[in-house]
């Protein structure tokens, strides 16, 4: 029986890195991945869903679609979850002609 790598198997199923349906896939991977972490930290802070709307401004129901996927939010809003979470936020962008490297003890 022939075994496959997770990478083959992903590479197969999803295609490979570059093509748009893997861009597409790691960037709602990502995504997601954000959005279980405030989840986590939420919880960890004994706060409900409730309670962290209230601090950053927004309704409980957003907090929610968060949560359940980070990827129709705005910066701004993402960035007031984070500082109400007390996170630590780097951001790194690279662009063809230029590298941008933001860091924030909210």
């Amino acid at each position: 029986m022939k075994t496959y790598t997770l990478e083959e198997v992903t590479d197969d199923i999803i295609g490979k890195i570059g093509t748009p349906n893997r861009d597409r896939f790691e960037y709602e991977l990502q995504m997601d991945l954000i959005g279980k972490a405030i989840k986590e930290s939420r919880k960890e802070r004994n706060l409900t869903q409730k309670q962290l709307g209230e601090l950053v401004g927004v309704h409980k129901a957003q907090i929610s679609r968060l949560e359940s996927n980070a990827s129709n939010v705005t910066m701004d809003t993402l960035m007031k979850v984070f500082s109400a979470l007390k996170a630590k936020v780097k951001l790194q962008i690279e662009l063809p002609n230029a590298k941008f490297n933001l860091a924030s003890n909210l």
